[in-house]
């Protein structure tokens, strides 16, 4: 067992993934955008992807933000994801533990993909 701790300073930045189903809860996940855009101005919104991309088993859009807005951002998200599911990870230099072991999810914990994240093992 390694006994040093990891220091936060390792994280550059945050994604939030926030799921949704294009044919029934498109319209609260564009809510729960327009809402971020409006308050965390230094949030950028990524693209809305309506099929699976990448490790995300679902449809969703993604949210990448500074760690500074961390504190405000993520309880917002908590407070106002209207039931839908929601992945926050830090971006560090390595994407399988930041997607599998470091996440933070809010509502239910989906199946990823790892086969298409680089670890910083290898």
């Amino acid at each position: 067992m390694d006994s040093t701790a990891t220091e936060i300073a390792v994280i550059d930045g945050w994604h939030a993934h926030v799921y949704f189903d294009p044919a029934t809860t498109r319209d609260p996940a564009a809510q729960l955008r327009d809402w971020i855009a409006a308050r965390f101005p230094d949030a950028l919104l990524g693209r809305w992807h309506d099929v699976k991309v990448g490790p995300h088993p679902q449809a969703m859009y993604q949210i990448a933000f500074p760690n500074e807005l961390f504190p405000n951002l993520v309880p917002f998200l908590s407070l106002n994801r209207t039931g839908l599911t929601v992945l926050v990870h830090p971006n560090t230099e390595d994407e399988v533990a930041d997607h599998l072991v470091h996440a933070l999810w809010m509502g239910a914990v989906l199946p990823l993909d790892a086969s298409v994240l680089r670890s910083k093992k290898s």
